[in-house]
């Protein structure tokens, strides 16, 4: 559910113009929020230089027009920001719908780049336009009404490429518009960091015997391990596009390798956590836990006090497997067998209709930027063509020419040859093969579920009877 917020840029008190800019410019274009400067799109500027350029334009409309504004009402730029619901795009996409939504509002007239950035869990990107024209004759003035006029846009783009917007957007009792926050308010969702924190305490009070078991419990509730230099670990899980790394400054006191590897050891108290994250875990989480083989660990050195606890932790785990074997009804060996084999495949079968989809999705994209390129620059390339393919109309034109030809060798190696589809089709394609991955996501969360606990399940009966295969369990595990 996309907000919209727009926001005039001022000189601050003992600033100079380019200082203010700067300073403004500064916060988007950070290197950690925009990947490194990749996700930064701009138009008629660049955004290295944009400081320098936007001030150059001030000049000149002082210069063109006599006109000149007291130093604390002048407007420096506008800057807009537009948040997204998570989990329906990712920090790119987010960047180009950004980047064509500040092409609709300034139709074209104002110089503008677009930051998308990866700092917080919900895509959201910031545009900063020059209160100036392109011409330096005019200005943007800021008019009443001008924060609904950026929200109904921001709808109707939101709209049109498949994405959620809010419907009752204003707060009854002050009749003010809703913040991101409030917008969510009881229904946000946990942050990735706060459901890792919460499965991290979920798995510790299962009391491994040491960081590789708690790392395997990570890796069965679903969680990728990474392990960096100097010891460092990293977990990503489903939907993360980047891995969290185990360090107090993310994730807090006790969260780091060294305070994980204490509370195994029994040297530091399990995490107390009342979080929203840890509470829905917790109480969500009803998985069959693998039982520990007890003579392996005494013979590596384990104590009585240990043996003791894994004693009671085996009873409960074969209780769990039984109970699960009876509510589906797996009594014979032959049945679980089959069983796991079937929601084994099915998990894969499933993870390949994704990335299937997920292919079909980009394809998608790529071919609705093409044709919004080739209709942009056309003209240009037909200019081209009159002017006899001219070294001079081509140097004048060059980039536009270039993307007219990027959008034709996109439409060849798509549709070989095939004909071009309407736009409207295009969107109404996205929007069934978004609705198909997510649809296709539900089902692979629960064909998870279900052969992790199949797959726990199997090993413990394994273990029981005496079938264990330390390689072949381990290919099961993974």
């Amino acid at each position: 559910m996309a907000t919209s917020r727009i926001i005039k840029r001022h000189i601050s008190k003992g600033q100079t113009v380019f200082q203010a800019l700067s300073y403004s410019f500064g916060y988007g274009q950070n290197l950690d929020k925009t990947r490194n400067g990749e996700l930064i799109s701009a138009y008629m500027c660049d955004p290295k230089t944009a400081v320098a350029e936007f001030v150059l334009s001030k000049a000149k409309y002082k210069a063109i027009t006599g006109r000149e504004q007291k130093k604390e009402n002048d407007v420096l730029c506008y800057q807009i920001r537009q948040s997204f619901r998570v989990g329906e795009l990712d920090h790119d996409t987010a960047l180009k719908v950004g980047h064509d939504f500040a092409m609709r509002w300034t139709k074209g007239n104002h110089a503008f780049f677009v930051v998308s950035h990866i700092d917080r869990p919900h895509p959201h990107i910031h545009i900063y336009y020059n209160s100036t024209a392109l011409d330096c004759t005019r200005k943007f003035r800021d008019f009443k009404g001008s924060a609904w006029a950026v929200r109904r846009l921001s709808d109707r783009i939101c709209y049109e490429n498949g994405l959620s917007v809010i419907e009752n957007p204003k707060l009854k009792s002050k009749g003010q518009f809703k913040h991101y926050g409030q917008w969510q308010g009881d229904n946000k969702p946990p942050t990735y960091q706060e459901k890792l924190k919460a499965q991290i305490d979920i798995c510790l009070s299962e009391k491994p015997s040491d960081m590789r078991a708690f790392l395997q419990s990570m890796k069965v509730a679903g969680y990728e391990v990474k392990h960096g230099r100097g010891g460092a670990i990293s977990f990503r899980t489903e939907g993360q596009a980047r891995y969290t790394r185990l360090r107090t400054s993310t994730l807090g006191e006790g969260y780091s390798p060294e305070g994980i590897q204490a509370v195994i050891e029994g040297r530091a108290a399990l995490q107390k956590n009342k979080t929203k994250a840890t509470q829905t875990t917790i109480s969500t989480t009803n998985k069959v836990n693998l039982i520990v083989d007890i003579q392996a660990k005494m013979r590596a050195g384990k104590g009585v006090g240990y043996e003791k606890w894994a004693k009671i932790h085996n009873l409960k785990a074969m209780a769990a497997s039984l109970q699960f074997l009876q509510e589906h009804g797996l009594m014979e060996y032959e049945q679980l067998e089959q069983k796991a084999a079937e929601v084994t495949e099915r998990f894969h079968i499933l993870s390949d209709k994704i990335k299937s989809i997920e292919a079909d999705i980009n394809t998608n994209k790529e071919l609705k930027a093409a044709i919004v390129d080739y209709a942009k620059t056309r003209p240009i390339f037909e200019g081209y063509k009159a002017a006899k393919y001219s070294n001079i109309y081509l140097a004048e034109h060059e980039a536009d020419i270039l993307t007219y030809r990027a959008a034709q060798a996109t439409f060849k190696s798509i549709l070989a040859g095939a004909k071009l589809p309407k736009m409207d089709t295009l969107k109404g394609e996205y929007r069934k093969l978004s609705a198909d991955k997510s649809a296709a996501y539900k089902e692979y969360r629960v064909a998870r579920k279900s052969m992790q606990d199949i797959v726990a399940t199997k090993s413990n009966i394994d273990h029981l009877l005496g079938f264990t295969d330390p390689q072949k369990n381990k290919d099961m595990e993974r």
